[in-house]
């Protein structure tokens, strides 16, 4: 994939740029999202979107925290950065000053600003800042790379991401860089990609979309060469645009359908009934205001997919929660998910997808 190959350039630039900074350390780039998974919501503007996880500069560690209950509730963090003391023969082999016993003069004079100084606001990574720090150096390393020669950059103004289009006349990408750092030696981070809007820009929410594109990927490994299963989710995903529904939810209907449902059941000739299984299966989880989140405390994971434990043994978190809080809400939803979709998916199997009847399932739902 030709944005994979941009971001193994940008990656090799910026570790020559960073290699004696206090910046963070950047990793190499994850896609993930939709485009990485293999299906796009929107037929137009695909945005290829890539978590670049961050480990500490030289002297400095991050410590997560959890804040208010709501915060814990919602997994939202704070990445509080914190200076280490370097006095120690390897350190000073590296002619650098410990910012923890040095006089702040000499280190002023001799020595780049610490990471609390730069892209933090207090003791605490800020996610702001950090998504202007991206977006300066993809500005400043572009010229360097051989894709300039060809292409065209046009850099989107950060706010908790850097995004950015490239064109040549013919074809353009819009790529999205996330950035985020890693649990401990799992699968889910804590990262720029906002969950609601106007969030502080030092709450760093919990991330499984690394998670998820794996899961995606062991799926494609079992599925059959004609599976369309990622045909049904984008087909009913599209749908859906404009009817109050999020992607997610879709999306998440659809990885607990994968994993309970055979990858032989996923064929062409089963299309219109896995469409109507997706319907069935949003209709009863909106009438009992309840959709599980599918990775948290879901034990049931194909092996190679890392949780943290406190993320493996935590309650299944409502997606619909909020549906749950306001009847009224609920009210406005239900009859979308009972009238005008039913509706469409009739239209789908009156098409020359073939004439098939929706299969029961059980008690599936009750996840």
């Amino acid at each position: 994939m030709w944005t994979r190959t941009l971001m193994e350039h940008f990656a090799i630039y910026f570790r020559r740029v960073l290699s004696n900074s206090f910046y963070p350390v950047l990793q190499g780039a994850i896609g993930v999202g939709s485009a990485f998974e293999g299906w796009s919501p929107r037929e137009q503007d695909v945005v290829y979107q890539v978590l670049i996880p961050m480990t500490p500069p030289r002297g400095h560690s991050f410590h997560l925290e959890l804040g208010t209950a709501w915060q814990r509730r919602l997994r939202n963090f704070h990445i509080r950065v914190q200076q280490e003391c370097t006095c120690t023969s390897e350190q000073q082999g590296e002619h650098m000053l410990c910012f923890l016993h040095h006089p702040e003069e000499e280190l002023r004079r001799h020595q780049d600003p610490s990471l609390l100084h730069t892209l933090c606001t207090g003791s605490y990574l800020d996610v702001e800042k950090t998504a202007r720090w991206f977006y300066q150096l993809v500005r400043a390393i572009w010229p360097a790379l051989l894709e300039s020669h060809r292409w065209h950059l046009v850099l989107l103004p950060p706010r908790r991401s850097c995004q950015f289009k490239v064109t040549n006349g013919r074809e353009s990408y819009r790529i999205e860089i996330l950035f985020g750092v890693r649990q401990g030696n799992s699968d889910v981070f804590v990262s720029s990609q906002p969950r609601q809007a106007h969030a502080s820009s030092t709450i760093w929410p919990e991330s499984y979309a690394v998670a998820e594109m794996k899961f995606f990927r062991y799926i494609a490994r079992q599925a059959p060469p004609d599976s369309l299963h990622l045909k049904c989710l984008q087909f009913f995903t599209r749908l859906q645009l404009g009817l109050g529904f999020s992607t997610y939810t879709i999306k998440t209907i659809v990885m607990h359908l994968l994993s309970i449902l055979p990858a032989s059941q996923w064929r062409r000739r089963h299309f219109v009934r896995r469409l109507m299984d997706i319907s069935e299966s949003l209709r009863v989880c909106v009438e009992s205001r309840r959709l599980n989140h599918f990775i948290v405390g879901n034990q049931r994971l194909p092996e190679g997919i890392r949780l943290p434990p406190e993320v493996l043994m935590a309650r299944s978190r409502n997606l619909f929660h909020d549906l749950v809080m306001d009847p009224v809400a609920h009210s406005q939803v239900f009859p979308l998910c009972t009238t005008k979709d039913c509706v469409r998916i009739k239209v789908v199997d009156s098409l020359s997808l073939g004439r098939e009847t929706p299969q029961s399932l059980g008690n599936v739902w009750d996840w």
